[in-house]
C-alpha cells in the first residue's frame, strides 16, 4: 500500500475514532496553555531532540491517554514496536508523511488531544523536529510510555 493511500485510510479511521476519546458532553480540549516540559528542557530542544528528555514527557502527558492498546489499538503509542507498527505512523526524517505529525499537530481539524490540554507550539515543534531528526525511540523501559498521573480518566 502506498503512503498516500495509507494516510487517507488512517485519517478516515482517526476521524471516526475522535468520538471515542471525549467526555459525555463532547470534546474537552483546553486552549493551548500548559507546558509539559520545563523552560530549560524546551531551550535545550533547540539543538538536538532527545526522546527521554523532550518527546516521552509530551507523549505521556498528552497522547498516550488515548493512543494506547485499550482505547486506540490501531494507533497505540505505548512503546516503540506499537508506534512503528504501521509504516506511515512515524516516518523518520519525514514529518509531512507521518500520521503522528500530520493528524496530531499540523492539519488536523480537531487539535490534539481532543480531551485535556492541547499541544503547545513548543511541543508541536519538538515532535516535528524529533521526526525530522530520525525519530529515535529507544526500546525497553526508556521507550515505554505510561499516561501521566494527572491525565484525565476515561
Amino acid at each position: 500500500m502506498n503512503h498516500r493511500l495509507a494516510l487517507i485510510l488512517c485519517s478516515a479511521s482517526l476521524v471516526a475514532w475522535l468520538t471515542s476519546c471525549k467526555t459525555p458532553s463532547g470534546p474537552q480540549t483546553a486552549p493551548e496553555n500548559v507546558e509539559v516540559l520545563s523552560r530549560a528542557a524546551i531551550k535545550s530542544s533547540h539543538h538536538r531532540i532527545d526522546f527521554v528528555t523532550h518527546v516521552k514527557p509530551v507523549l505521556e502527558a498528552k497522547c498516550v491517554i488515548c493512543h494506547n492498546r485499550k482505547t486506540l489499538p490501531f494507533f497505540s503509542l505505548e512503546n516503540r514496536k506499537l508506534a512503528f507498527a504501521v509504516p506511515s505512523r512515524i516516518v523518520p526524517g519525514h514529518p509531512e508523511q507521518s500520521l503522528l505529525i500530520v493528524n496530531g499537530t499540523m492539519n488536523h481539524a480537531q487539535t490534539m488531544p481532543p480531551v485535556g490540554n492541547r499541544l503547545t507550539s513548543d511541543e508541536k515543534r519538538i515532535l516535528i523536529a524529533w521526526v525530522k531528526q530520525g525519530a529515535v525511540w529507544p526500546q525497553g523501559a526508556a521507550g515505554d510510555l505510561h499516561p501521566a498521573p494527572d491525565a484525565p480518566v476515561r
